[in-house]
């Protein structure tokens, strides 16, 4: 059976098939989106102290100048980042009766968009929620304040007391998952088991909350300890308000 031209290797190509160009695969076009998507992807990998332009670049395969047409520096970049914490957060219409849930909820909702990437905390901490895009939602945490009955000077203050506390403590259970990461998992248990046995240790007459309080100190989990923190600044927050019925001192 004879083969066709063109199945003959031997054969050279015809000079108006050699001319024509393979269609170039289409490139995805560059936009900010996708860079703030990409820094995310350095940041779970190589940590806040990894991540640069560079990087982000390499892993979207272009080079770094392209990048400042749409993100002006790093300093920039982190905030596009912080921005998007803040993308699928929805507070709920003020409802004094049920204030204190709410602001639960929000600061559980806010630690959980703080552990979904690596360091974010840290990142969080340097940055402050008054751009045009997250004025809405700072507005909306005040009104919940304000429905609630706390005074003007307490509803003032007590959002940045919540995310300091959020952020603190994010930012702390980052750092031991740092260690943790570098750690082997029966080391890591031994190094706390030594530390609650240093304290148990400790001569009673010197030291006895630390001895009383050690077991509680440690066998509580980031979550339990989370709860009863943000139990106590809710409560603290409630001590503020007015009973509604509270009428004028007599006498």
């Amino acid at each position: 059976m004879s083969r066709s031209r063109r199945d003959d290797q031997t054969m050279p190509a015809p000079p108006w098939e050699r001319s024509r160009k393979r269609d170039a695969p289409a490139r995805v076009p560059l936009t900010r989106e996708r860079i703030v998507d990409a820094a995310f992807t350095v940041l779970d990998r190589e940590g806040y102290d990894g991540l640069s332009m560079r990087q982000v670049a390499a892993e979207l395969g272009v080079a770094v100048s392209a990048l400042y047409a749409h993100v002006a520096s790093k300093d920039e970049l982190l905030e596009h980042m912080y921005s998007r914490l803040f993308d699928d957060q929805e507070l709920p219409d003020p409802d004094p009766e049920h204030w204190q849930e709410q602001i639960k909820e929000y600061a559980r909702q806010g630690r959980a968009r703080l552990l979904r990437h690596r360091d974010m905390a840290r990142i969080s901490m340097a940055h402050v929620p008054f751009t045009p895009e997250l004025l809405p939602h700072v507005e909306r945490l005040l009104a919940i304040f304000r429905a609630a009955g706390m005074p003007d000077r307490v509803a003032a203050t007590a959002g940045d007391v919540l995310s300091t506390f959020l952020e603190g403590f994010a930012f702390e259970e980052s750092m031991w998952e740092e260690r943790r990461r570098n750690t082997k998992a029966g080391n890591w248990d031994e190094m706390r088991d030594t530390i609650k046995g240093y304290f148990d240790a400790l001569p009673p007459e010197r030291f006895p909350n630390l001895v009383t309080l050690s077991g509680m100190m440690f066998d509580d989990g980031n979550d339990a300890r989370f709860e009863l923190g943000l139990d106590i600044i809710v409560r603290g927050l409630a001590s503020y308000i007015e009973p509604k019925d509270a009428g004028p001192a007599s006498g």
